[in-house]
């Protein structure tokens, strides 16, 4: 008889659908938020129970959904991988909005609110699914979910550049979602299949006879830049900036921290499921993801240091983070892959902890957006502060904080390759760059402007909203404790990081 725990991921991505359908009902938008955080947290609960119980038994296991058994059913898989990932994206979730609650009240209608949480808990189902899913049809019948309710969070701060950055992500997306579904089209053509399992040990027996060899080909082109487009990989990233830096801060965090990370897992499955590493290396596939990678790093960083909005810089630094995974990926060895995977757990954890800062820093700074405008408002909140400096000194790669492990990974991972000068020097530069744009952002919010520039400020700023923000919040404080944990405490994560890849 099937362990009871063996239940628990799908009641998470149940509950979480089941939400969006009670959120849609009440007319509170107040009311549904704490249905969202209640959900965010029973979700946290339950796949950090399957972490433990995957992670010690050393194993993964396979649910059936409904009646039809391989390989014409639907399941889901869950390893201690795809519990811990899942785990944080539900704990992020929750401090997102949390963090960004104030903003979130301000900037969206009071009749949308409810329809607002709607689509935070489809995003949320969506991200549960994608990682669990083990049938390529479904991974893309939640994509399509994902699209359309992150297109829908950025939509929700009713305004007229919101509007055509919506519109601008929809149709990008759209492109992706397209690549995405013609890819599995010819894969299922030349299968017959659907599930993982089956798909791989089809796609094995092509590989050994030399069949469909060209279709094959183009199936992992497609999907693979399928989901590249809907990751922002480079140079598809360009909706990114405006969609990411207009959106209200929750919105915001969710969709830099989040949103993106479901797609590059989905492909992470796709490839160790469905193709194998040998199979991506063998036609190149791996070479041109190190290639958009390693441009990401680079070029995501040289325009934010061209920006002076600070959201829109956090924007372009995403895609110089997201540049980092792909460069894990293509790689092409497990070392590239653990290394990549733990990015996703810093990034997830950092970003969000930026954005929700910058939206307390620029609140309490008139709402202005311009660095120049944002001098010493790290004076004004204190906690928001010294939660954007963690997260900037992350990034950057100084020691102690989650990201200078991350790039230590990716410097071990390049050794085993004939790529290791490139790689590292990549890495270089790349640190370079980012100290280049987040030292001059923490030293304006650090340093004190004028006395007549702070006191025409503060006029324009009510007092009601400095008192609440004086101090840390409970999402300034999980976030800053994870990325520190993640600096400090990164082998037993690397450890299930690696137990995940290899029970994949």
């Amino acid at each position: 008889m099937r362990p009871f725990i063996e239940n628990f991921p799908f009641f998470s991505i149940f509950l979480a659908i089941l939400a969006g359908i009670l959120t849609a009902t009440i007319r509170s938008g107040r009311a549904a938020y704490w249905v969202t955080i209640g959900v965010c947290a029973a979700s946290a609960v339950l796949n950090a129970f399957v972490l433990e119980y995957t992670y010690l038994g050393d194993l993964s296991f396979t649910y059936t959904m409904g009646r039809f058994l391989a390989p014409y059913g639907n399941a889901i898989k869950c390893g201690p991988l795809q519990a811990l990932l899942t785990t944080v994206f539900s704990l992020v979730m929750g401090t997102s909005l949390a963090g960004g609650r104030r903003d979130l009240f301000q900037d969206i209608l009071p009749q949308k609110q409810r329809l607002y949480f709607v689509m935070v808990n489809m995003i949320l189902a969506s991200l549960l699914a994608l990682t669990y899913t083990n049938d390529a049809f479904t991974g893309y019948v939640f994509i399509e979910i994902s699209t359309i309710a992150a297109c829908a969070l950025v939509m929700a701060k009713d305004n007229g550049p919101n509007l055509i950055a919506t519109i601008r992500y929809l149709f990008m997306s759209l492109v992706g979602s397209g690549l995405f579904l013609i890819g599995l089209t010819v894969l299922n053509s030349i299968t017959g299949y659907l599930l993982m399992p089956s798909l791989s040990e089809a796609v094995e027996g092509l590989k050994v006879t030399g069949d469909y060899a060209i279709p094959l080909t183009v199936s992992v082109g497609l999907i693979t830049a399928g989901l590249g487009v809907k990751s922002a990989m480079f140079p598809f990233h360009l909706w990114l900036p405006d969609a990411h830096g207009g959106a209200t801060t929750a919105s915001s965090a969710i969709l830099s921290g989040l949103v993106l990370k479901g797609y590059i897992v989905l492909l992470l499955l796709m490839i160790l499921r469905v193709f194998s590493l040998e199979l991506i290396v063998e036609l190149g596939a791996a070479n041109v993801i190190l290639a958009f990678g390693v441009l990401g790093m680079i070029f995501g960083s040289l325009a934010a240091m061209r920006e002076s909005h600070i959201k829109r810089m956090l924007a372009y630094s995403s895609v110089a983070q997201i540049g980092y995974i792909f460069m894990g990926i293509g790689l092409g060895t497990v070392e590239g892959l653990v290394a990549s995977c733990f990015h996703i757990l810093v990034h997830a954890c950092c970003k969000p902890l930026l954005f929700l800062c910058a939206g307390r820093l620029s609140a309490v700074s008139g709402h202005h957006k311009s660095l120049k405008n944002l001098r010493g408002s790290a004076y004004r909140d204190v906690g928001a502060g010294l939660g954007f400096t963690v997260g900037a000194l992350s990034m950057i790669g100084i020691p102690l904080f989650g990201g200078f492990v991350s790039k230590l990974y990716f410097a071990n991972a390049s050794l085993p390759t004939g790529m290791t000068a490139m790689t590292l020097l990549t890495i270089a530069l790349s640190t370079v760059l980012n100290a280049l744009y987040y030292v001059p952002a923490l030293l304006a919010i650090w340093v004190k402007p004028p006395a007549e520039d702070e006191a025409a400020v503060l006029a324009d700023v009510r007092a009601g909203e400095l008192a609440f923000d004086q101090a840390f919040t409970a999402a300034d404080i999980l976030l800053v404790a994870a990325i520190f944990v993640l600096g400090i405490f990164y082998h037993p994560i690397t450890d299930v990081i690696e137990a995940g890849v290899r029970l994949i």
